[in-house]
């Protein structure tokens, strides 16, 4: 039986589409698990002029495609309120306030608030200092929930820390990353810790290389205007790639809490190798996706709210490297694209032949699947690791454990009612991350790319592949 959980959540941005297809589907799925029961509410804040009753009925349409039992979204809807609001109006706020404050009363929720900023990030840290500055933090827990993009370099990604930090603490922000809440990515440290035999081998004496590969079918769709400003690189690899390495690289924390992990995670990040331009000219490739080979498909240029002209990457692929003990000359090839041929994220660790030593066959391939066979599949060397007979990993006491997977958003925010930041991104490896991913913009924006340089339909531009042949070496998922 689940625990019951008190807030109030603040939703800024809440007639808009993050809250209705993420937010509000994982917020019922809690509702109906028991974990969000009576002591609950949902404010959902916005410009337009809603009221209570609509507000209902839009977070009930939302749900329709998850559950068609209308008794009980009605009941959960119950405990959803509108306020309209102007992030930079202070009488705004201290209504908020005031109805929060209602909330709280009526709801007995402990005075706990979630503030979830599902808004444009230029408002993030206006909206923070007006939750400080017209008093709506209680001396219940304040948790501040920020979605990526959190700021677009290095700079703007410390000013926005910075002006963060003065209405809030480090331990009250949450920056999420959605695939540190998918299953296989949480379960990865668990498997590393439950088959030493597997854990003993990730090192550079038997690893041959790892892939990491986010690939996507659709294009931009209707996120031309935001993928105008951000591109494959910032979107991708800064933020969801490198957790990823994150959890498969990092080493065993002591204890399975989110500080002594995320000690672990700060101390593999800063051991990034660092990036000349001629490196990033060797080992770092882009892309743009053109039509398909029928013509059907808009190329990237022809997209809503793109420049004819643009030089935007819609692929990115390189080489990752640590100068660590444990990882040094070990490459670590990431790819992320649109239009490929399938939606795919996937792990792929390479091992060379010295795992013959221990019984294990050579060159072995091990996959993780992240998406979107979220949380239920292995592969060793192509085949069910359930099926193979030996002692790299051994499947869990649980079979179910990869079965029952919660959705992403689902299993953060209950993270963020425990107060648990294990699968939360903190400062100080956002400030290594940028860094590294800032050289290769800067040298990037030197130059000019010939594109369209891929097919839609297709793995990405030739180059990729290039990429990893210099090396002696070739994708796994080809």
């Amino acid at each position: 039986m689940a625990t019951e959980k008190s807030a109030v959540f603040i939703i800024f941005g809440g007639s808009g589409d993050l809250a209705h297809r993420k937010l509000y589907p994982a917020l019922y799925r809690l509702f109906k698990a028991g974990m969000l029961k009576d002591h609950f509410a949902v404010i959902g804040t916005a410009r337009r002029p809603w009221s209570n009753e609509y507000f209902r009925q839009t977070v009930v349409t939302s749900l329709e495609d998850f559950d068609d039992d209308k008794r009980m979204m009605e009941n959960f809807a119950m405990h959803f309120f509108y306020q309209s609001h102007d992030v930079n109006d202070s009488d705004h706020y201290i209504a908020l306030k005031q109805l929060a404050s209602k909330l709280d009363d009526r709801f007995e929720t402990g005075r706990n608030r979630v503030y979830y900023m599902a808004i444009a990030p230029r408002f993030f840290g206006t909206v923070a200092a007006h939750i400080k500055s017209e008093g709506l933090k209680t001396d219940g827990y304040n948790r501040l929930v920020i979605e990526k993009p959190f700021g677009r370099d290095f700079k703007s990604a410390c000013d926005l820390n910075d002006a963060l930090s003065k209405a809030f603490t480090e331990k009250e922000i949450y920056r999420i990353d959605h695939y540190l809440g998918k299953k296989m990515v949480q379960e990865i440290p668990n498997l590393r810790r439950k088959n030493p035999t597997f854990d003993k081998i990730l090192n550079n004496e038997y690893v041959s290389n790892v892939q990491v590969t986010l690939g996507e079918s659709l294009g931009v769709e209707d996120r031309g205007g935001y993928y105008e400003t951000a591109g494959a690189l910032r979107d991708m690899v800064q933020n969801h790639i490198m957790q990823i390495i994150g959890v498969v690289a990092m080493d065993e924390p002591e204890v399975m809490e989110a500080d002594a992990i995320h000690e672990i995670k700060d101390e593999l990040f800063a051991s990034l190798k660092d990036l000349t331009p001629e490196e990033v000219s060797k080992d770092f490739v882009r892309g743009q996706y053109d039509t398909d080979n029928m013509g059907k498909l808009n190329p990237y240029r022809k997209e809503d709210k793109v420049e004819e002209d643009s030089n935007v990457e819609t692929f990115v692929a390189g080489k990752i490297e640590f100068k660590n003990d444990r990882w040094e000359n070990v490459p670590f090839y990431v790819r992320s694209g649109k239009r490929m041929p399938k939606k795919s994220s996937r792990i792929d660790i390479v091992f060379n032949e010295k795992v013959a030593d221990l019984g294990i066959r050579p060159n072995t391939i091990v996959t993780f699947f992240i998406e979107p066979e979220e949380g239920s599949s292995i592969l060793i060397n192509g085949i069910d690791y359930q099926s193979v007979k030996q002692d790299l990993i051994k499947y869990p006491e649980d079979p179910e454990i990869f079965n029952d997977a919660r959705e992403a958003y689902e299993s953060l925010i209950i993270d963020i009612l425990a107060g648990d930041k294990a699968n939360f991104t903190l400062w100080e490896e956002l400030k290594s991350t940028w860094k590294y991913i800032d050289v290769i913009r800067e040298q990037w924006d030197k130059e000019s790319p010939k594109f369209p340089n891929y097919l839609s339909n297709t793995m990405g531009p030739d180059t990729a592949d290039t990429l990893l042949e210099k090396d002696g070496n070739s994708w796994i998922w080809n």
